[in-house]
């Protein structure tokens, strides 16, 4: 990348400088470039002057023009400044920036990716909802963002897994059974209450009703277990089917009951208790986790021999760490805020590493429909599930998976976020997803236009990139060049958001330039241009393609 080469000539430059005596020697302090806000500074800029001030004994100015002096040739960059009182920018070569569009056309499917995981094994745990009730817009954000990181860790190198943990077992398990012979039996004339905290979805009366239609009255006797077993199949085949329309395909499901039955969670609490880190109270065992960094222990088995949430969830991360996962991302909603630190002091007092285990709580999200909050309560039964959501938001434009997707990409997960249905399903330049779509079906019109009027892709691919001067192609180019830098930093900072605010500063650019400069024109003496152009549009669209196949979201060719 553009970045780890500008670090490593700044270090040439530095080392230069000091074996002719014009900077003293010292260690050079870890080299940070940024990009400066206001495009006059260049396209990159550095602060290493300034932090090498103290080390060095000297003026940060007389630094940084030491350190120009002395900064190597290299063929992409244009012109090194130096800005008061002693930032060091760069400006991009602007034959070099045209030259990109090969090195684009030469990895259509993969350019902007890394080999910086080499391979190694990644886990993404997300959504991993119990099978209690359709999956809601929550599961929505939690589902998109865990794709999305497993997409970009992919990009990056990484050999990912993607893995939804689900329970199967619990009270509230038993609260779906029950709930569920209620609606069986109310279905059959006997009228019960649904149990205190019980479930009161119109769901369950559907799973009834298929109950009904295929065993008649022959379940009346049946106990609660085989309720809960009937719902758990129904629900978890929808839960599937609703996350195949999202685009969510998981390579691991993983039942708890699994732990329980290979005794892994017995093994894990005695391996607490035989360290110390487990004792007894009130006919319960707690974790000893004020031992370990946190406020206070936490109850892992109750007095009653049930084991606490959190006991399972230690077993569940030390036997990913014994599958061999080096990075390990867990998904989890705001719900979990709390939870999490025990969970990885559990993991910690087994003996185990957890700084590769990283963890994203996103918030909750506010659906709008005309203005107004959608009240939500699952337990309640009133909720807006992904399959109803999906559908509302399918215009004859853009398929609702799109729609969500990318609009549960626009914030940061520890944002909150409010979902506006109305903007989602307008097809103008408002709604991100429109515009963005609307940016490649464009530059698809273009070309296709093109080949009507006799440039054909054959003669367009060797249009002469150093015709490719004007202002507004230069910056279209500086943003399409940006990927590989996008998906290192989104990758890096597990920000998928920073795809869908690149997808839209690309589509833009792309407008810019669309509107300032002519693609084709039939003038003869100006067909090289016209060739140029339509190449770099080309490219262009490789990048937009890019990009929203990262994010799960179709590029298309009409709108």
């Amino acid at each position: 990348m553009i970045r780890d080469d500008l670090i490593s000539l700044i270090q040439q430059a530095a080392l230069k400088a000091q074996a002719t005596g014009d900077i003293p020697i010292f260690s050079l302090p870890d080299v940070v470039i940024e990009r400066p806000k206001n495009p006059e500074h260049g396209d990159y800029s550095t602060n290493v002057a300034m932090q090498s001030a103290r080390l060095a004994k000297m003026a940060p100015v007389k630094i940084a023009e030491a350190l120009i002096a002395h900064f190597p040739a290299a063929a992409f960059i244009g012109k090194v400044d130096l800005a008061h009182p002693g930032f060091i920018n760069f400006t991009l070569s602007d034959s070099w920036l045209a030259q990109q569009v090969a090195v684009i056309e030469a990895a259509p499917d993969s350019f902007g990716n890394s080999d910086a995981g080499q391979g190694r094994k990644a886990q993404v745990e997300f959504v991993s909802a119990n099978p209690t009730g359709p999956l809601t817009i929550g599961h929505a954000w939690g589902a998109v963002l865990g794709d999305t990181i497993a997409s970009l860790l992919t990009a990056t190198g990484w050999d990912v897994t993607r893995e939804y943990y689900f329970n199967n077992g619990g009270r509230q398990m038993r609260l779906l059974g029950e709930s569920l012979r209620v609606r069986y039996l109310e279905l059959l004339g006997q009228q019960n209450p649904i149990p205190q905290d019980g479930y009161q979805g119109d769901y369950l009366r559907w799973i009834a009703a298929a109950l009904v239609a295929e065993h008649g009255d022959g379940l009346v006797e049946a106990g609660v277990d085989v309720f809960r077993n009937k719902a758990e199949l129904s629900i978890f085949a929808n839960i599937r089917a609703t996350l195949a329309r999202l685009g969510v395909d998981f390579d691991v499901y993983y039942n708890e009951l699994d732990l329980y039955e290979t005794g892994k969670i017995n093994a894990a609490v005695q391996a607490l208790s035989t360290s110390g880190y487990a004792y007894q109270k009130d006919g319960a065992t707690w974790l000893r986790a004020t031992d370990l960094g946190l406020k206070q222990d936490r109850v892992i088995i109750k007095s009653s021999g049930e084991p606490t949430y959190r006991m399972p969830d230690i077993a569940y991360h030390v036997d990913k760490l014994e599958r061999g996962f080096e990075y390990i991302v867990d998904i989890f909603g705001a719900d979990h805020h709390a939870t999490w630190p025990d969970v990885l002091a559990g993991v910690r007092a087994l003996g185990y590493d957890t700084s590769d285990i990283q963890v994203i709580i996103h918030q909750f999200i506010t659906l709008l429909r005309d203005g107004q909050e959608v009240k939500m309560s699952t337990r309640r039964g009133e909720f807006v599930t992904i399959d109803a959501l999906l559908d509302e938001l399918t215009t004859p434009s853009i398929p609702g998976r799109d729609v969500m997707r990318f609009m549960l990409l626009t914030r940061s997960a520890d944002s909150s976020m409010t979902f506006d249905i109305d903007l989602a399903v307008k097809e103008s330049s408002e709604n991100p997803v429109y515009y963005v779509q609307y940016g490649h079906a464009r530059i698809c019109a273009i070309l296709r236009k093109a080949a009507e009027e006799g440039f054909s892709p054959g003669e367009y691919a060797d249009g002469d990139l150093s015709l490719l001067i004007h202002p507004a192609e230069l910056k279209l180019l500086r943003k399409m060049i940006a990927i590989p830098e996008v998906i290192a930093d989104a990758t890096a900072q597990l920000a998928p958001h920073q795809l869908s605010h690149y997808a839209q500063g690309l589509a833009n650019d792309f407008h810019v330039f669309y509107h300032e400069c002519k693609v084709v024109t039939a003038e003869p003496d100006e067909r090289q241009l016209s060739l140029a152009r339509l190449r770099l549009c080309a490219a262009a669209r490789i990048v937009l393609a890019r990009v929203l196949g990262l994010m799960g979201v179709t590029a298309p060719e009409r709108m």
